[in-house]
């Protein structure tokens, strides 16, 4: 545990301030994932692997630490995050006797969560569903006694809303909830949130830190450090293919062709930026329910070398999502409410190191990774 980031915390009434972290999509897994992980980290049971905040060039960083993290959220399922941590169990998600050891502390989480929408037949339009989930905000806030609240966006995919749409899709409508109750936003899902065109002035003039979207934990890590090793030795990509195999909720999400569409494009980002252009090739992804939350992603990449000669680099990931995306979503609510104390506002693009599709910013991850260090020493300067 970073002892330094625990010393520098700002106090409340004679204690250490306290740092909220809403989740949109509370009992999905990864933020199940991520609360279970925060508390098991706390309590010494496991150490923070993939916690990059939890390194030594963030020390003096005057992040909130993770015992001082408040979580809540919205959600339009039911089951608890103690059923839901149970689940993971069985998955191989969460190892075996951390759900009974962290229980105390999903149950707090899970008593935080509030119902989210629009529901089907829901009757609210939009103004009516923002002002209630901003004032759900505003009550966690109050109600807890907290210095900010960091609103992360982990919920399923949706599709990418028709250019002729009447309403503001649903994690817009939540962005613009965070908004209104200022509070610091993320998007780790490759939703439309904040880049609503609807919300661009409200974004700009709101005067809050904001970070996204879609979360860079497999596939798109791999091609972020694979693309610029072919433009540094000068061989000529001429296509780049890949397949998804995943399950669960994300799988599910995915299988619409819309969910997908939205996914892809921060794929194919990375490649046109990094390369100069796209490649021939898709990206393919596939619904295998019974893989539950684990994932398989294969790249075949077809690259040109001295004399036309014509090679083949193939890749294979397999990982769990959520034991991916956890520790990077609890680096973001850090680096995003510490970023909303030093007093910096609009889109932090140099959190890029986290994202598929970021605000600004270079594609590369070794170039991404040294912005965020320089971040890191912005924000030890700002203390």
């Amino acid at each position: 545990m970073n002892n330094d980031a625990n010393a520098s915390q700002p106090r409340i009434g004679g204690r250490s301030a306290r740092t909220g972290v809403w989740f949109v999509g509370a009992r999905g897994s990864v933020a199940t994932t991520a609360v279970a992980g925060c508390a098991a980290v706390t309590a010494g049971l496991h150490p923070p692997t993939g916690m990059v905040t939890e390194t030594p060039p963030f020390d003096s960083t005057g992040l909130p630490s993770l015992p001082s993290l408040v979580f809540g959220g919205h959600d339009t399922a039911h089951c608890p995050l103690p059923k839901r941590a149970e689940h993971l169990t069985e998955a191989g998600v969460l190892p075996h006797g951390l759900a009974p050891a962290v229980r105390a502390e999903l149950q707090a989480a899970d008593e935080e969560i509030r119902l989210g929408g629009p529901l089907a037949g829901d009757t609210r339009g939009d103004e009516e569903l923002i002002a209630d989930f901003a004032a759900d905000l505003i009550s966690f806030r109050v109600r807890n006694a907290l210095a900010r609240v960091v609103v992360v966006n982990v919920s399923s995919t949706e599709p990418l809303p028709a250019p002729d749409a009447v309403r503001l899709p649903p994690s817009s409508l939540y962005a613009a909830a965070a908004l209104r109750a200022g509070c610091p936003y993320v998007n780790f899902t490759p939703s439309t949130g904040l880049r609503a065109p609807a919300l661009t002035g409200a974004a700009a003039a709101g005067g809050l830190p904001h970070a996204g979207r879609d979360g860079k934990t497999g596939q798109t890590l791999l091609r972020a450090v694979l693309a610029p090793m072919f433009v540094q030795r000068a061989l000529e990509v001429r296509a780049w293919s890949g397949t998804n195999l995943l399950g669960g909720g994300d799988g599910a999400a995915l299988a619409d062709p819309g969910a997908a569409a939205a996914k892809n494009a921060g794929k194919e980002r990375v490649l046109t930026e990094t390369l100069g252009h796209l490649p021939e090739g898709e990206v393919h992804i596939d619904d295998v329910p019974v893989l539950g939350d684990w994932k398989t992603a294969w790249d075949h990449i077809v690259f040109e070398g001295f004399l036309g000669s014509r090679m083949i680099l193939q890749t294979v990931w397999q990982g769990c999502d959520s034991a991916l995306a956890a520790p990077l979503v609890l680096d973001l609510a850090r680096l995003v409410a510490r970023a909303h104390e030093a007093g910096l506002s609009g889109p932090l693009p140099e959190l890029g190191f986290y994202f598929k599709d970021p605000d600004a910013g270079p594609s590369g991850l070794s170039e991404q990774f040294a912005e965020l260090l320089s971040f890191a020493d912005r924000l030890r300067e700002a203390r």
